[in-house]
């Protein structure tokens, strides 16, 4: 369903689109825009990267990029993957100082055209690859900050990725992770649920023995469908501290 282009449309208007274009209406919930900016803002601890040279992150579930290129203010080599190869190549085109031509829904079969583009930064190093959260590539491994944001709940077999996790994080790193928990079976069977009205205590009691819980927001976030058409939704926000001294 990622590869379409109406989904495309959809997700680089969440994560790129003016607050005009998202959310039109002045009775609309304006707490959920920018949130693949503000799920890095608000989780992330930016002073403890600061004695840290060639800090790196990981952004795994990245879709088209814009949650990566934020993590690249604060860290010197950020790579995003994602299973979609259509995210992945907008990301790169994006990433390539392209202004990226989309068209996103406005009502029936009538869309409307515009363009994105982001501000680099020339002397940081970001890069994208199409790859699976349930079994990510070896060589990623021990990373300053691991960004992983509404993406558990969209996993097949969270218990994968949620099992990499201590080493995918260097020890004195950050682990920021956002979900709201949308358990649906059409993404992930029923038996590889964490849980069921106590997600939050089973994810904790998961990676408690390898992290400390140092922070937790509330993080909404809208996703336009059409001009009248919207999903809202409340991620929960932590932020994790890898247990040892940075390496």
């Amino acid at each position: 369903m990622y590869e379409s282009d109406k989904m495309l449309g959809e997700y680089l208007l969440f994560h790129y689109g003016r607050a005009d274009q998202v959310m039109p209406w002045n009775t609309g919930p304006k707490d959920g825009l920018n949130f693949p900016v503000r799920s890095v803002v608000e989780l992330l601890d930016p002073d403890s990267l600061r004695d840290v040279s060639n800090s790196n992150a990981l952004d795994v579930g990245c879709s088209v990029g814009r949650s990566t290129f934020e993590l690249s203010k604060y860290c010197d080599e950020v790579h995003g993957c994602d299973l979609s190869k259509s995210f992945i190549d907008a990301a790169k085109k994006i990433g390539n100082e392209e202004m990226l031509e989309f068209s996103y829904l406005d009502e029936g079969d009538n869309y409307i055209s515009t363009e994105v583009g982001v501000t680099l930064y020339p002397e940081k190093k970001v890069s994208f690859s199409v790859a699976d959260a349930c079994s990510l590539p070896l060589e990623f491994k021990r990373y300053n900050v691991v960004h992983a944001a509404n993406l558990i709940c969209r996993l097949p077999k969270p218990f994968e990725f949620i099992n990499r996790l201590p080493e995918l994080v260097s020890p004195g790193g950050q682990l920021l992770l956002a979900t709201p928990f949308t358990w649906l079976t059409e993404y992930t069977p029923r038996e590889n649920w964490i849980g069921s009205g106590d997600s939050e205590e089973k994810l904790k009691d998961m990676l408690s023995p390898y992290f400390d819980l140092e922070k937790k927001i509330e993080l909404p976030f809208v996703i336009r469908e059409h001009k009248r058409k919207y999903q809202y939704s409340v991620s929960l926000g932590t932020r994790w501290r890898r247990k040892g001294e940075f390496k």
